[in-house]
Parts: structure tokens; C-alpha cells; sequence
């Protein structure tokens, strides 16, 4: 029980470091994303950290099989390159045991894993869409940015404001220019004008109209039938900035539950089915790989099988994403799907692992021997 807890808090301890650098690193990456985004006025400022906590749970279902394998190879290579898995090999513990201590810990990644890939990251994009679609449709007050020209959504005006109060969302110093608006046959429904008013305000009405009312200021409207302008002072003027609500737009694979998947036609579904479940099976796998590579020579040290380990990690998974294209495309069989490279990469480990518990009958018949000429 001592070696159990041992070996497996090592591991444990060094896969939560491992993920943690991990998640750091690909959550920076999308945060400067998000943030350009930001400051481009394509989403609210206030929203940037509810942007980078929908993008979590994928990273997390990505990152979770990664840390596991490098969590293994650095905790065991550490206790190889100590010479203290030599010592436990002595005392009777054997590759299959350290094998098996090390699957409970993968069998609880796994189904971490399986949780963030078929259930929170499709329900994490599914909220984003819906977010999106609310912010493609609210082009009022929480898009606008101080200082920048921006388009209505109805693409009737553009609107340019000098402030923003953060507090009462009260607007300081607008300026709209409103575009002419024709019919079919080119009769003119609305006249181009600018105007300027010192304080507005965005209200929406229950149909998903949006309106910028705007609070003392002036019009400038130009005749059609000759170059002069009209001059209009006013205490409240309105200006229409959103017909109705954006049309909920189709949404992707991704943010499609993982039970509607099984229930809809087409490659592209299937393929999502294949895509979600190889990480948690990946974990499974990875562990029967990593446990025979972390074997290294003490006068190595304990990274010297890591490079070509993180090569056959990467050509696992870049086979796995060819074969998406693959199934996505229609090329590639649903009923075949990625169980080949799965087959393929769990023969790998316990070949490896066979090989390594040979070499461990080998040294100790050897050792035998040199004792028994003594």
C-alpha cells in the first residue's frame, strides 16, 4: 500500500503541474484573441473573461491526455534515473503492477476527460453561440465603443460616440450620420442627414427592435431638389438602429450535444462522435505507451526518452486528426472510423511493455547465474 500510494501520488502531483503550465500557456493564447477582439469593438470589454471561460473546457479535454502521458514519463523517469524503480523491481514489484496502479489514475483522467470532451465543451460552444448571436443582434449600447466609427445593425447609420458612462450606459456626444434608405424602385424612404446630440441612450422593445434615442441636439438634412441645408433643433430624436432580432444562425459540429450527434445524419456528425471519444480513449492508451518509455538509464537521466516519446505522441494525434478529415469528408467508413490507429497505438504499449518485462526476467536469470558461479 505504501509503493501504491507512492507511485501514484508522484504521478498525480506531476500531472497537475504539467496540466497547469499547459492550461496557462493555451489560456494566455486565447486571451490576447479575445482581447484583440475586444478592443476591436467585436464583443463587450466586460465579456472578455466569460469568452475565455467558454473556451476552458476544450482546452481542458485536449490538455488532460497530454499531461497524463508527460506526467508519466517525468514522475517515472525521475524515480528510473534515481535508481529507485531498481530497488522496487528487487523487492518484487514488477512492470504489470506499476502498470496497473498507474491505469487507476488514467481511468479517473479519462473520465475527466470524457466529461469536458462530450458533455462541457459542446455545452460551452452552444452558450458561445448564443452569446454571439445576442451580441450580432444587440449592435446598441453593449458593442459601442468610445471613439470609433461603427455601423448600425440594420446598416442604416453610422454612429460615432465621444463617451461612454460605464455606470448609467448613458452616451455623451453622439454623432450619427444616417445613410439614404431606397425602395426597389429608387424612390427614396429615407434622406441622408447627420446628426449631433449631446446625450442618447439604446432601449429595445419587446420585438428585438433596437432604437438610439438621442437628447438635445440638431439635424442637418440636405434638399434633394437643391443644395441647401435644413437645420432641425430638437429635445429627443429617434433613430432605428435594428430592425428585429438576428436569425439564430447554424450552428457547428462542436456545439452540437453529444446525444443529438447519434441522432443526426451525416459525416460530419459521425466524425465528431470519433473526435470526442479518442481523447478518453487516448488515455487509456497513452498510459500503456508512457509506462515502458519512461524506462531510462540512470547515467541518462530522467529525460532522455522524452523527445521521442513526444514525437510519437504528436503522430498519434496528427493521425487522429487526418482521419476526422477523413470522416468528415465521407472518405473514411463511419462503422471504421479511428478504432484502427486506437488498435494500432494500444498493440504499440503492451509490446513495449512486454518487451521491457522479458529484459527484467533476462537481468534477473543473468543474476542468478553470476550468483550461483560465485
Amino acid at each position: 500500500m505504501i509503493i501504491f500510494r507512492y507511485l501514484l501520488k508522484d504521478v498525480a502531483k506531476t500531472q497537475f503541474a504539467v496540466f497547469f503550465v499547459l492550461m496557462t500557456i493555451f489560456i494566455s493564447q486565447k486571451f490576447v484573441s479575445i482581447l484583440g477582439d475586444a478592443s476591436e469593438g467585436g464583443i463587450p470589454g466586460h465579456m472578455v473573461m466569460i469568452f475565455i471561460g467558454l473556451k476552458t473546457p476544450d482546452l481542458a479535454g485536449m490538455m488532460l491526455p497530454l499531461s497524463l502521458f508527460l506526467g508519466i514519463l517525468l514522475a517515472y523517469g525521475r524515480i528510473y534515473a534515481e535508481s529507485e524503480m531498481t530497488v522496487l523491481h528487487a523487492c518484487g514489484v514488477s512492470e504489470w503492477y506499476v502498470v496497473r496502479i498507474t491505469l487507476i489514475l488514467a481511468f479517473i483522467t479519462a473520465m475527466l476527460t470524457g466529461l469536458f470532451t462530450l458533455y462541457l465543451g459542446p455545452m460551452a460552444s452552444e452558450y458561445e453561440y448564443q452569446v454571439k448571436e445576442k451580441l450580432a443582434a444587440d449592435s446598441g449600447l453593449s458593442t459601442l465603443v468610445a471613439g470609433r466609427f461603427q455601423r448600425t445593425g440594420n446598416e442604416d447609420a453610422v454612429v460615432f460616440i465621444h463617451d461612454k458612462d460605464r455606470n448609467s450606459n448613458e452616451l455623451q456626444k453622439v454623432f450619427v450620420a444616417q445613410l439614404p434608405k431606397k425602395e426597389d424602385d429608387n424612390t427614396s424612404i429615407i434622406q441622408s442627414s447627420l446628426v449631433y446630440a449631446t446625450a442618447g441612450k439604446v432601449i429595445e422593445s419587446e420585438g428585438g427592435s433596437q432604437e438610439l434615442i438621442l437628447g438635445k441636439g440638431k439635424r442637418y438634412q440636405q434638399d434633394e431638389n437643391n443644395s441647401e441645408f435644413s437645420v432641425v433643433s430638437f429635445d429627443e430624436y429617434h433613430i432605428q438602429i435594428q430592425d428585429q432580432k438576428v436569425e439564430q444562425r447554424r450552428r457547428k459540429v462542436s456545439a452540437v450535444s453529444t446525444i443529438d450527434l447519434f441522432t443526426e445524419e451525416g459525416p460530419e456528425y459521425k466524425a465528431a462522435i470519433h473526435w470526442r471519444l479518442a481523447f478518453p480513449i487516448a488515455c487509456l492508451i497513452l498510459t500503456f505507451v508512457a509506462v515502458p518509455l519512461s524506462v531510462v538509464n540512470p547515467r541518462q537521466g530522467k529525460f532522455a526518452k522524452l523527445v521521442p516519446a513526444l514525437l510519437l505522441f504528436l503522430t498519434y494525434f496528427l493521425i487522429l486528426t487526418s482521419l476526422r478529415s477523413g470522416l468528415e469528408s465521407g472518405v473514411i467508413p463511419n462503422t471504421i472510423g479511428m478504432w484502427p490507429v486506437h488498435a494500432v497505438a494500444g498493440l504499440l504499449g503492451i509490446s513495449l511493455l512486454m518487451r521491457e518485462r522479458t529484459s527484467g526476467r533476462r537481468l534477473k536469470a543473468k543474476v542468478k547465474r553470476k550468483r550461483g558461479a560465485q
